[in-house]
């Protein structure tokens, strides 16, 4: 049973290896073979490229099982140290994204999102304030005034839900949460997240876990995205890869941090009072904002809570 266990655990590591890893990484060597090759003049000759590989297999080399199989490792090995790559920098972009506006290019960025933050809320309550007059008059344009208040809400909503402290919309977004709940109840996320954890049930869990690991894939595409970037200073068209890959991963990264927001408030707002009692809080009749306060100072250890 534990040899058929092992067995299972290493095909499945195996199999994430070769997605994550390998599989990306040969396309990327491929990619790099052919802009190494083709360039900017011949960026579409597949005649040439196809000359080089059959100059490749004539030499007498090729017709060497061993240097078959070194070729073959080699080529497997660059592929996993180009996959490793990728994700040491696909580490690297999640931090950026979750970043605290350090330095005059982050502060740059964020009094950006902020400046188009603040003009996007101001149309939206002008808007707002129109279509609460139409319907209190009765105006037959309240419907169309109420379409543009949404329309207005969205395009706000669409750079942060609240006002950005981040440089990127990815961190505001994941940031959320914790802001909302420590208005709203007092609430210290980062202080009652372990304990939350640990309450919450194995679908809970798995859907975060899932909502994690989407955020972290989409940071890795980025990161392969950022390499067929700079491979289009060789070779154009991975230019074109890399744009594509770079578009795909921001936005597969927002609607991530979305899940994992709404997930984590959720559970928060599920069983807060279920850590009261796990505590040994008294909660009954007690305010959410009184319990959270509380709940708070207990959890960050503060003197007179024990």
């Amino acid at each position: 049973m534990t040899s058929a266990f092992l067995s299972a655990l290493g095909g499945r590591i195996a199999e994430r290896w070769l997605a994550a890893l390998a599989l990306p990484g040969l396309l990327f060597l491929a990619a790099a073979t052919a802009a190494t090759v083709l360039g900017h003049e011949h960026w579409s000759d597949v005649e040439r490229l196809r000359d080089r590989v059959d100059t490749l297999s004539a030499s007498p080399a090729a017709h060497s099982a061993g240097t078959v199989v070194l070729v073959a490792l080699g080529v497997l090995a660059g592929a996993a140290a180009t996959g490793a790559a990728a994700q040491l920098l696909g580490s690297g972009v999640e931090l950026l994204w979750c970043a605290q506006p350090h330095g005059p290019v982050l502060r740059f960025f964020t009094d950006r999102r902020l400046r188009r933050w603040r003009a996007a809320d101001a149309r939206f309550r002008t808007a707002l304030v129109a279509a609460g007059r139409a319907r209190i008059e009765g105006s037959d344009d309240a419907d169309r005034l109420t379409g543009i208040a949404e329309h207005r809400y969205a395009e706000r909503d669409r750079i942060a839900s609240v006002p950005p402290r981040h440089p990127f919309a990815v961190g505001d977004r994941l940031a959320v949460p914790a802001q909302r709940l420590w208005r709203a109840n007092g609430l210290d996320l980062a202080a009652a997240w372990p304990h939350l954890w640990l309450l919450a049930a194995d679908g809970t869990r798995g859907e975060l876990q899932a909502a994690r690991l989407r955020l972290t894939a989409s940071a890795r595409l980025c990161a392969w995205g950022a390499g067929y970037l700079v491979m289009g200073l060789w070779w154009w068209p991975a230019a074109l890869a890399g744009v594509v890959a770079v578009a795909s991963g921001v936005r597969r990264a927002r609607a991530a941090a979305d899940a994992f927001a709404e997930l984590t408030e959720a559970l928060a707002d599920l069983h807060v009072r279920d850590l009261a009692a796990a505590l040994g809080v008294e909660h009954e009749g007690v305010d959410d904002r009184a319990l959270g306060e509380r709940l708070t100072r207990l959890l960050r250890k503060e003197p007179g809570t024990a």
